[in-house]
């Protein structure tokens, strides 16, 4: 029994299947926490999450359960205790929960009961709930472990604090989303934490995983709602919070000392660490070298490097200028001028000697035929197969940098500027793009490797957008006004509406009609894209799960 804990929170990144990996971090954070009562690891830590699929093998399951006893018998040296998240197997059913491991076992073990089931998240496929929890008795303290989704309801919360609860540690593994942390904090935390009068300790994982990134950003809350802990964004973190056991009426409570208030990133420059993080952790944890992409003289590849510096630091990264016929003198000096500023290397390989031999090898078949989208896409085709010659035979992974307008309308060529392994913009519109482009010219991000200062010439940001596949070609000639068209895309796609909800809001009917259908056609396309970090609530791919063919149209 104790009037003082102290609870080390330890904010993670994590490697998906890799346990031994996980289970060394999670010893090695133990090794440091001297004095530490209990430390805390983020949702199901020991495995990754999200698992997916990995999760249906029955080997990695055996291992886990094995590599959880190992981890409970470290506790056997007197040290502190653990809480960690894995998967679980009861009466032949699998379940997403968190152990306590005390004196060298596993001392409790307590099973998430709401499993979401929307957009990215698809628990529903592998586990089933676990019963209402009862708390669990820790050196004189009744703990409450409600699990991520756990406290988006208040059934779970409540149960807890029914049954004797004084500590709510809820452990989390929270996608990145805008906005997110507000809704996290006084959305829901506070809301629990008031409405059971029980203080909230809210731990969540940081990093990267295919297309979900992680922003940590953990915290405590006291029953009154007050913030007691910020812990950092965008980067691991332990600390230590210093409970204590304080009167209240005929009985106690347990209060957190005031700890660390960290500043977290403000808009955009949280969408720009969401991009850096979720590249830096694809690229390094499947063990390419490096990234090369396009430099075409355009916003959206000179952000894309920039991204990938920020990343990965200049001498990771490898950019190539592919001139052809189209190509202005001024691309070629601002995206010289943008390998300069982030100090990068940069090569030239014109590809009109390409673009020649397959106007010849063609001709032939071609022949009557006027020159159209055809020979345009070609060039691009041209690009792309250039750019995963020079990925092949030196082994950086292929950047693409096509943002979410175009992705969502086709304004992209399949097997062309869509090639590549991973691609930063996937889920942000060009208007977004315009935003963290000004962003980053006049600041740098707090977890970059790049430089202090503008990372590309202001022309880039304020010319106006081309693909340069033709004389004098503007996207304007095919699209409207990317502020146009991106709020025309944030109903249709974000908010689901209908082609008359966004002509009540103003937009034209042709315009809107135009839009909704190019964006049904071009699901193709968005099938055969990379994968990219989820940025909004319907990102291509884990949110939005569209049918390729259909023949439902809203106007």
């Amino acid at each position: 029994m104790a009037d003082t804990l102290i609870i080390t929170l330890a904010q993670l990144n994590q490697k998906v299947g890799d346990l031994a990996a996980n289970a060394a971090m999670m010893l090695a954070v133990r090794e440091r926490a001297e004095g530490s009562d209990l430390i805390v690891y983020p949702e199901m830590q020991l495995i990754g999450y999200p698992p997916e699929d990995l999760i249906l093998k029955p080997a990695l399951i055996e291992r886990a359960a094995i590599a959880l006893e190992a981890l409970a018998a470290a506790t056997g040296d007197g040290g502190p205790a653990m809480l960690v998240g894995s998967v679980f197997v009861r009466d032949g059913a699998l379940h997403n929960g968190v152990a306590l491991l005390e004196g060298g076992k596993v001392a409790a073990v307590r099973f998430k009961v709401e499993l979401p089931n929307y957009g990215t998240f698809d628990e529903k496929r592998y586990f089933l709930p676990g019963p209402l929890p009862e708390p669990v008795p820790f050196k004189g303290a009744m703990l409450g472990l409600p699990i991520c989704e756990d406290i988006w309801q208040p059934e779970v919360c409540r149960h807890l604090a029914a049954q004797g609860a004084d500590i709510f540690l809820c452990i989390n593994g929270s996608p990145y989303e805008i906005d997110k942390d507000e809704l996290r904090i006084d959305g829901v935390a506070k809301r629990r934490a008031i409405d059971t009068g029980i203080p909230l300790a809210y731990l969540n994982r940081v990093g990267g995983q295919d297309e979900v990134v992680f922003d940590g950003a953990s915290f405590v809350v006291g029953p009154e709602g007050a913030l007691w802990v910020q812990m950092p964004d965008w980067e691991e973190a332990v600390v230590d919070t210093v409970w204590q056991k304080v009167p209240s009426g005929k009985g106690h409570r347990w209060r957190c000392q005031p700890g660390v208030i960290s500043e977290l990133a403000e808009h955009p420059e949280d969408i720009y660490c969401a991009m850096v993080l979720a590249l830096r952790d694809y690229v390094n944890t499947n063990r390419f070298p490096g990234v090369v992409l396009g430099l075409s003289g355009g916003i959206d590849s000179a952000i894309c490097a920039a991204i990938a510096v920020d990343a990965l630091g200049p001498e990771r990264v490898w950019c190539v200028m592919m001139p052809s016929a189209y190509t202005s003198a001024e691309s070629l000096e601002d995206a010289e001028a943008c390998a300069r500023m982030l100090g990068v290397r940069l090569d030239t390989i014109p590809i009109m000697p390409a673009v020649d031999a397959f106007g010849e090898m063609l001709a032939p078949v071609f022949e009557g035929r006027s020159p159209d989208l055809t020979e345009e896409n070609l060039q691009s085709r041209i690009r792309g197969t250039t750019l995963m010659a020079l990925s092949n035979k030196f082994g950086p992974m292929l950047v693409t940098t096509g943002n979410k307008s175009e992705m969502s309308v086709g304004y992209a060529t399949i097997y062309g500027d869509m090639n590549g392994g991973y691609n930063p913009l996937k889920d942000a519109y060009k208007t977004t793009v315009f935003a963290i482009s000004r962003w980053r010219n006049a600041a740098r991000p707090k977890i970059g490797l790049g430089p202090e200062g503008t990372v590309m010439p202001e022309r880039i940001i304020t010319k106006p957008p081309s693909a340069e596949l033709r004389p004098d070609q503007k996207d304007s000639d095919s699209l409207p006004d990317y502020a146009v068209l991106d709020a025309i895309l944030l109903g249709l796609v974000e908010h689901e509406k209908s082609v008359e909800q966004v002509v009540a809001e103003g937009f034209d009917r042709a315009v809107v009609s135009r839009i909704e259908r190019l964006l049904n056609v071009a699901e193709y396309k968005r099938r055969q894209a990379p994968p990219g970090v989820k940025l909004g609530m319907r990102n291509f791919g884990r949110d939005r799960r569209y049918p390729i063919t259909h023949g439902f149209r809203t106007g």
